[in-house]
């Protein structure tokens, strides 16, 4: 058996083990770059490891390093409840403010289940509380963190990114991240509509913003003592002094400051990586550091808080693609495409391969594994490079709404409890489904066909 065909029974395997099975794919992909690469190849482990992507496993690190102790130190609850004072009492506006807080969390740094975590419980507690459609409310909040995804410091952002940037294709941050952002901005629209979003308008809530705050205080602080929380104002940070004599005032002005300094940081790395376009990796680690010496406190527990299985999963794929590479699977897989006879054809392809195995997998590992693989195709010239990394992109993350993916898996997860969990596991499955067929094809319309990326 030729050495392009064994790898590609072995990233099949590796594909369908970590599907069936509890199994972390980088790991496997560890394995699978050992055994191709050292048995059947004869590379040395050091060949093996020269592909290992360091640049982009600090990059990782650095920024959910940064992105835990924002959660830590009450920043991304700073965030949430500035951005839900905004809607004051418009029940109409309560799932934009969920998308756009989903969005902000993602493009800042978060993992998009991480965001999906967050935001869902208090979305779909709304949802319930103020008679809103959940399967719009909980499709919302994935299609936000899909939205913010692919910022240029998002994870998805800098692994594409960084795949892009190790060719000699053309690359730009910017439209890969405006084609999420605009993408599932459209499928949101929609999905307001259709599903009785305009039936809102006249709605109204009273003390929207309280709501959240004491939502978000519950998700923060289970387990801890408390007395319950009495609205927004100083109580934020704990109980109202009884005896007035500003010790809680005090208080909320020094969690404050890491709070102030955790948002400067984060303008300071927009800034600094990509104005002055410095290594995002150790940007965001350096402002992780000194936010860890501003508030000590606020860093325990950060570390374990870093994503290592998607660390693991990013760098374990990509190794393994470096074997692939020198075992010619890449220009074999290629020439097979190319062999369609049928760009188009090929790149719509490419996306629907994106789309139904991310459904079932991770979003991650499909981009770190096909993008690479198109990489020979698009040096050809006949498909635009950008416009097919952007529908691959788009075409690979907007299918987490399926229930068997995390994102999907977290918002049936938090329905409300008096809802026919069954039902709504089925209205999630059709809707992932009409997203799987409908979505690839049209990105494919939208970004690879006219040729204008």
């Amino acid at each position: 058996m030729s050495a392009p065909l064994l790898s590609i029974l072995i990233l099949v395997a590796m594909f369908l083990l970590a599907t069936v099975l509890p199994l972390n794919m980088g790991a496997l992909a560890f394995v699978g770059a050992f055994l191709l690469g050292f048995v059947f190849l004869d590379m040395s482990t050091d060949d093996i490891l020269a592909n290992f992507p360091g640049a982009l496993f600090l990059t990782i690190v650095g920024v959910t390093y940064l992105f835990a102790i924002a959660q830590n130190n009450g920043t991304i609850d700073l965030l949430v409840r500035g951005a839900v004072k905004l809607v004051g009492n418009r029940v109409a506006l309560i799932p934009w403010i969920m998308f756009a807080i989903t969005a902000i969390i993602t493009a800042v740094g978060a993992l998009s289940p991480a965001a999906v975590a967050i935001v869902a419980p208090i979305a779909l507690g709304f949802a319930a509380k103020h008679k809103i459609n959940p399967l719009m409310m909980g499709m919302m909040v994935i299609h936000g963190a899909q939205a913010g995804g692919f910022s240029p410091i998002a994870v998805y952002g800098v692994t594409v990114n960084g795949i892009i940037g190790e060719t000699d294709l053309e690359s730009s941050p910017l439209s890969v991240f405006l084609a999420s952002l605009l993408f599932n901005t459209f499928i949101a629209l929609i999905l307001f509509f259709v599903l009785g979003g305009s039936k809102l308008r006249s709605g109204k809530v009273g003390g929207f913003v309280e709501e959240v705050a004491q939502a978000r205080m519950n998700l923060s602080t289970a387990g801890r003592a408390d007395v319950p929380f009495k609205g927004f104002g100083s109580d934020i940070y704990g109980p109202r002094d009884p005896a007035g004599d500003g010790l809680t005032a005090t208080k909320s002005r020094t969690e404050l400051f890491p709070q102030i300094v955790t948002i400067l940081g984060l303008v300071a790395l927009a800034v600094i990586a990509l104005g002055f376009k410095v290594d995002v990796g150790f940007v965001s680690i350096t402002i992780a550091v000194i936010l860890a010496l501003v508030s000590p406190q606020a860093q325990k527990g950060a570390i374990n808080k870093i994503s290592w299985t998607t660390v693991l999963l990013i760098c374990g794929m990509l190794t393994f693609v470096g074997v692939l590479q020198e075992a010619g699977t890449v220009e074999y897989v290629s020439d097979g495409v190319v062999g369609l006879g049928m760009p188009l054809l090929a790149a719509l392809l490419i996306c629907y391969i994106g789309a139904v195995v991310s459904a079932f997998a991770s979003s991650t590992a499909i981009l770190a594994a096909l993008i690479p693989l198109a990489v020979p195709f698009l040096a050809s010239g006949e498909i635009g490079a950008v416009g097919l990394i952007c529908a691959l992109a788009v075409s690979s993350t907007i299918v987490d709404v399926s229930p068997f993916s995390t994102n999907g898996a977290l918002v049936l997860a938090n329905a409300p409890e008096d809802m026919d969990k069954d039902r709504f596991y089925k209205q999630i499955l059709s809707y992932s489904g009409i997203v799987v067929v409908a979505g690839p094809l049209v990105a494919w319309l939208i970004m690879v066909v006219p040729g204008w990326l």
